[in-house]
């Protein structure tokens, strides 16, 4: 499959399970809400010394499956995953692009703005697109 085949699914489900690699080989797998933004699976993680961020940091490969709601479709991505926080990109452009992935993984706008910037940066929110290399599942 490729990612033009399956960007309306990631656009109309949100719900996924990204596993990452341990340090001592050990899988990691987190729920969480994501979507599809400039050709790339997407995800924010809102804590920036999560597991599945320290993870990632050590090794950039994962595998997320996204369902529909009751569970009878499913694709995943296996890829390669870049970082963008507030510590190895620009400023500007980390607050812009965690809103852009808030908007794509919700279908909604935030209604404070400014309160949701103030959060990203407290929490230390890591903003996640996965580069697909494999994606494969079952959408009808």
């Amino acid at each position: 499959m490729k990612f033009e085949q399956i960007e309306y699914f990631l656009k109309a489900n949100h719900r996924g399970v990204i596993t990452t690699k341990q340090k001592n080989g050990a899988l990691h797998s987190s729920i969480i809400v994501c979507g599809a933004f400039k050709g790339k699976a997407a995800f924010v993680a809102v804590r920036g010394k999560s597991t599945k961020v320290r993870n990632l940091r050590h090794d950039s490969n994962c595998s997320l499956l996204v369902v529909t709601n009751d569970w009878r479709e499913w694709i995943n991505i296996e890829g390669e995953a870049q970082l963008f926080d507030y510590h190895n990109s620009d400023p500007e452009h980390t607050r812009l692009l965690l809103r852009d992935l808030f908007n794509v993984c919700g279908d909604s706008e935030h209604p404070n703005w400014q309160e949701y910037d103030n959060a990203m940066v407290k929490q230390d929110a890591v903003a996640i697109l996965i580069k697909p290399d494999k994606i494969y599942g079952l959408i009808r």
